[in-house]
């Protein structure tokens, strides 16, 4: 089958089920590299203090994450997996201070990336788990753009400036994401 045709058979697939791409885009369906692969080519966490850009990263809503979002706002990223047992223990945690930071004029910003091998088992996830952080997917491109560090869960915390603020490889314990909040106090 041509690639073009996949596309569009994926992004009519996707879209009955209430994942969509936003207006315009298209989804590139290029099979995601092993997770086994991709954390052999992790490299180490961003070092506190080095800027850290920022991609435009579809999200598995529909909506599209603009790096424009970010600007003179804290945000906090979190790459998880809906296998990963220690994700399982922080993402309710992550839910938690979403609820909290989402309604405040300056609060948190979120970006968090699913690095399952397929979006829908990410967003078959959110759902059951009944999550609603902004959730992207880890495709070749976003990965390029903004590769994962080794590890998982990683916790990064941008800056207002762009620069990191904090940096975390493993499971947060609640105290832990509950003073992720102190960056915008």
């Amino acid at each position: 089958m041509n690639p073009q045709r996949r596309q569009l058979i994926a992004g009519a697939a996707l879209a009955a089920g209430g994942l969509a791409p936003a207006w315009g885009q298209t989804l590139n369906l290029t099979p995601a590299p092993s997770s086994a692969t991709v954390e052999r080519q992790a490299g180490p966490l961003p070092a506190v203090g080095n800027a850290l850009a920022l991609p435009e990263v579809p999200l598995l809503d529909g909506s599209v994450f603009r790096p424009a979002q970010a600007e003179g706002r804290v945000l906090v990223i979190y790459w998880w997996a809906s296998s990963c047992p220690f994700c399982a223990l922080q993402s309710p945690e992550m839910q938690k201070l979403w609820d909290a930071e989402r309604r405040k004029p300056q609060g948190l910003q979120f970006l968090t990336l699913s690095i399952d091998r397929k979006p829908e088992d990410a967003l078959a996830y959110l759902q059951k788990k009944g999550y609603s952080f902004p959730t992207g997917f880890v495709t070749p491109q976003i990965h390029r753009a903004l590769p994962k560090p080794k590890g998982l869960p990683i916790t990064v915390v941008r800056g207002r400036d762009g620069r990191v603020l904090q940096a975390e490889k493993g499971q947060l314990f609640p105290e832990d994401v509950e003073l992720l909040g102190r960056w915008v106090a």
